[in-house]
Formats: C-alpha cells, sequence, structure tokens
C-alpha cells in the first residue's frame, strides 16, 4: 500500500509561481507512474500532469503546458509540480496520484489511479 501526501499550496498573485511535493510512502515500484490532478468548485476533477519511471516524456494537459514542470525524485520517493505564470483558472486543489498500472498519459486522461493523497490547496488571486 502506499500513502500520498502533498504539500505547497498556498495563495498567490496571479503571474506567481509555487511547487507543490507529493511524498510516496509505504511500498512503491519503479514502475508507478505518479501524478496530479485538481478541482476546483463546481467543476470536475482534472489531469494536470503526469510522470512516469523512465526517462519518458511527461504528460500534460494543454492548458498547462509552457508553465507547468513535474519532476520525480525516486530516491526520496517524491514528485513535484513547479507551476509559473499563475492564472485565476489555475484556482483548485491540487491532488497527488499513484498508479502502478498505467502510464503518464493514459493515467491523466482515464483519471484511473490506484492511490490518492488528501490534496493541497492553490489559491491564485488577481
Amino acid at each position: 500500500w502506499v500513502k500520498l501526501e502533498e504539500s505547497g499550496g498556498g495563495s498567490v498573485q496571479a503571474g506567481g509561481s509555487l511547487r507543490l511535493s507529493c511524498v510516496a510512502s509505504g511500498e512503491s515500484s519503479e514502475s508507478t507512474t505518479m501524478g496530479w490532478f485538481r478541482q476546483a468548485p463546481g467543476k470536475k476533477r482534472e489531469g494536470v500532469a503526469a510522470i512516469s519511471t523512465g526517462r519518458n516524456s511527461p504528460y500534460y494537459r494543454d492548458s498547462v503546458k509552457g508553465r507547468f514542470t513535474i519532476s520525480r525524485d525516486n530516491d526520496l520517493n517524491t514528485v513535484y509540480l513547479q507551476i509559473n505564470g499563475l492564472k485565476l483558472e489555475d484556482t483548485a486543489v491540487y491532488t497527488c496520484m499513484a498508479s502502478q498500472t498505467m502510464r503518464q498519459r493514459e493515467s491523466c486522461q482515464s483519471g484511473g489511479a490506484d492511490w490518492w493523497g488528501q490534496g493541497t490547496q492553490v489559491t491564485v488571486s488577481s
């Protein structure tokens, strides 16, 4: 079993930056995909970015390409999401996920995951 714990959220003005972290504890696999979803009030949860083991290209949804960067530290069992150029529409609860079977694109687009974190709030103000 894997436990995911996010941190790094906060309130930032538009154009600012945040760095989210997600630490996985318990059993883990080098083949595991980890990523980030977000959900704003009244909206569906949507996949933001995901990264798998190896050197495959990470997946990003179109609206965050060029602004968000996902990275992974396997030694620390941690995945990061660097968010630059924050926009008002980025306001949401960001939740970390992990999948032991799906690759980055599939997991992010389908919403399938084996484990979910508790979420961290990102609030962008004008």
